[in-house]
Parts: structure tokens; sequence; C-alpha cells
């Protein structure tokens, strides 16, 4: 079916005038008469009938007119929003982690904006709350353009940028025998039931890497995912827990100390897919994100 014969239908449709509909579409009459002949024979449905001098649309007509309107719309629309992406401008679609996604993700949205004033930048934010697995997940199934989370497993197809960190501490009751430390060697933790993160957690890897290079892995009696439910149970007496130092424990009756050997640290990494076509904004938003200098008072992610 021709689409420039469904944009002379819609005309016709309108103007009810073979000549007044062939002269706004700068074609001729004949060629007009011709286009809409096709159509009905290609449909082998009457779209119009006459009316004196002009031309109505006949019942099947007037349906036939509202769905093609619709559908020139939505591709009208979906072709607008293309040529605005191929040009620079356009949505971004973000996949991110909690974490992430409370602070750090936000202010790199709005400092993009800012540094280009003259684009028209808008985001879709997804996964947030998600885990690290799922959010590569959802990257590899094209939910979004880009990704911000820890680099969950070496993965060939994923390109992997580190753009932040955070520090990594024990979690200890206020009554656990290591309380009253500012400071602790990973070692000295075996003796006490550990409560971890899920296996699918970003999280769960690099803990899990320090406790190799010691050689020694404790007891675990729990593996959650969340991170502000590890630091509930570690409140509650349940375990001790390495843990990403973060605001809610200091409104939590536990004590954090720093953990000397192996010092722990939590990257976390901007993710796209290796070899895949990015638009122009969102290649645009990378390099931005890639020299972006990021500054923390908290000192919580830096």
């Amino acid at each position: 079916m021709n689409l420039h014969h469904l944009r002379y239908f819609v005309t016709l449709a309108h103007l009810e005038h073979y000549t007044k509909a062939a002269k706004q579409l700068s074609i001729t009459q004949p060629s007009l008469s011709h286009a809409i002949a096709s159509l009905e024979d290609e449909l082998n449905v009457r779209l119009f009938e006459k009316d004196g001098r002009n031309v109505i649309l006949t019942r099947w007509g007037k349906i036939f007119l509202k769905d093609v309107e619709d559908i020139l719309a939505h591709l009208d629309s979906s072709v607008a929003n293309l040529k605005m992406t191929g040009s620079g401008n356009g949505t971004i679609d973000i996949g991110c982690i909690r974490v992430l996604g409370s602070i750090y993700v936000p202010l790199l949205m709005r400092e993009f904006i800012k540094a280009n004033p003259d684009k028209n930048i808008s985001y879709r934010l997804h996964g947030v709350g998600g885990l690290s697995a799922e959010i590569i997940q959802g990257l590899k199934n094209r939910q979004y353009d880009i990704a911000f989370c820890s680099k969950y497993k070496d993965d060939p197809s994923i390109d992997f940028t580190k753009v932040a960190s955070q520090d990594l501490v024990l979690a200890v009751p206020l009554d656990h025998p290591l309380a009253s430390r500012d400071e602790v060697k990973l070692k000295e933790t075996l003796p006490y039931p550990h409560i971890f993160f899920d296996r699918r957690s970003g999280l769960r890897d690099i803990i899990d890497s320090l406790f190799a290079q010691i050689h020694s892995y404790p007891d675990c009696i729990m593996e959650i995912e969340e991170d502000m439910v590890v630091a509930g149970l570690v409140a509650e007496g349940f375990g001790i827990a390495v843990i990403p130092e973060m605001h809610i424990l200091e409104d939590l009756p536990v004590k954090t100390l720093r953990i000397t050997e192996p010092v722990p640290e939590r990257n976390f990494y901007m993710a796209s897919i290796k070899g895949t076509y990015l638009a122009p904004l969102v290649v645009s938003f990378k390099e931005f994100v890639s020299n972006y200098q990021y500054t923390s008072s908290s000192g919580y992610i830096f």
C-alpha cells in the first residue's frame, strides 16, 4: 500500500473536492484520481461517492479515515523523534541500581542538560532498586541505552567504564566483641557469623574476592539482596557484615569498622553493549560521563 496514496486519501476526505485536494497536494487532478482508484481497487471497497460536484466518504471510508489518521499521526511522530535523535536531541533510556539512582545518576542527568543548553534532552530511568545482574540483563535486552551498576562478572559483550567508588566497612552490633575497635583485619572477623549479599548482587563478587585473598571464608548465616536490610539485621544482632558505608548506618545501633587488610573498595561502572549502534545523543552523554569529575561532601560516593 502506497503511503502517499494514504495521505492523498486523508486530504481528499477533508476537502471533499478533487480539484481543491490536488492543488493542496501539488499534484494533478488525474494523478489524485488515479491514486484514489488504485487504493479502492487494492481494498476492494469504495471509499468515496459523488455528492454533486463534491465527493463524500462512504460508510467504509469514514471507518478507514479514522484508522489511517491514527496510523499516520503515529508514524509522523516516530519519524520526528528519530530525526530529532539523529540530530543529537531526543530521549536517553538509562538503567541504574538504587544507590546510584538516588544521587549520582540524577546529578549527571541534570549536569548534561546544563552543558547542552541548545539540545532538547529528556530521560527515562529504569530498574532503580534492581540488582546489577538485572540491570545488565535489561541492557542486553535493549531495554535502555546505557546502564550504571556494579560490574557483575566479566562479560566480553559489555563495555564497563569506572565512574565512581564507595568504601566498604564492617558493620557490627553495638554489643559485639569487635564494637570497641575502630578498624579490623578481615581475618579477625572469621570467628563470627556473617550476613552476606545475594549471589546475584554485584557486591557479592567483591566481598567473596576479599575473603579469597585471605584464603578463608566465614560462616554465612543469611543471604540478602538489599543493603539496608543487611544493615537492619546487623543492628538486631543476627550477625556482622561487610557493607557499603552509607548514611543509614548512622541512624542504626551499629558500629562500623574500617577494614585494613585487604582494603576493600566497591566500584561503580557505566555499562553499554559493545559494537551496538548508539544515537548521537547517547554517545555525547557517554563522553560527558567519562570526563565528569564527581565529588560528594558526604564522602558517600567519590
